[in-house]
């Protein structure tokens, strides 16, 4: 398993825009937000090219405060659009986000980066930045579910502690789902990369495990310890 990842020139990466362009068409045709469509594929495009030449740059500075900032930031950021479904509470409920998110993930990424992978130096981007988008984002979308979840309970008029079971459950039900059907429905996107870029399957099984472990703690861990943090009469006003 030695066959290196083709590369794709841009000129035919355009390719895949054309099935793009009829699926938009067909929104159009059916009176849906065919505007919308084009403007995120539009968004997607400039966002992933920006981010390829900006963590090229990041790749080659190998600086710690470099990389201690994008972390931090990843997790304010995280934070922030986590509490999207709260508006009118963002503030308040802020501080809880993001200590949730940087505990829940970043002792998962800690265990992953020192422990399992023993980075050298402990901060190596091309490892460090992949992995902790993908425990914070994780950890991001746990605490946004059980925010929307208890939000939604105690609207019902469910009592606090009983809300905040129904929302931890709420959180690792997409989670649970991905541990179920790994390997029998999909073949999730870091093993399909390893794969595609020459990797052993059973190497790349293994870093698998590693992600899908990872991925289910930051989600629970975060969801958690929002729940538990939050003060009841910050989410009831």
């Amino acid at each position: 398993m030695d066959e290196a990842i083709t590369p794709i020139p841009f000129t035919r990466l355009l390719i895949i825009f054309i099935p793009s362009g009829i699926l938009s068409f067909i929104i159009y045709s059916w009176s849906l937000e065919w505007k919308n469509s084009l403007y995120a594929l539009s968004r997607m495009l400039g966002q992933l090219i920006i981010m390829g030449y900006f963590l090229s740059y990041i790749f080659n500075s190998n600086s710690s405060l470099i990389v201690l900032c994008i972390l931090i930031s990843m997790v304010v950021i995280g934070s922030w659009i986590a509490l999207r479904i709260l508006n009118k509470k963002r503030i308040n409920l802020l501080k809880y986000a993001i200590i949730s998110i940087a505990i829940g993930g970043g002792i998962n990424l800690f265990i992953v980066t020192q422990l399992l992978l023993q980075l050298d130096p402990w901060y190596k981007p091309r490892f460090m930045i992949p992995l902790a988008g993908m425990i914070f984002s994780s950890a991001m979308n746990g605490v946004s579910l059980a925010a929307e979840r208890l939000q939604a309970e105690i609207d019902k008029g469910i009592k606090y502690d009983d809300a905040k079971r129904v929302a931890f459950k709420a959180s690792l039900i997409t989670i649970i789902n991905s541990l179920f059907a790994v390997g029998l429905v999909s073949l999730p996107g870091m093993m399909t990369g390893q794969i595609l870029s020459g990797t052993s399957p059973l190497t790349a099984a293994r870093y698998q495990i590693m992600v899908m472990c990872m991925i289910f703690n930051s989600v629970g861990l975060a969801s958690y310890l929002f729940l538990i943090l939050l003060n009841p009469k910050r989410i009831k006003k």
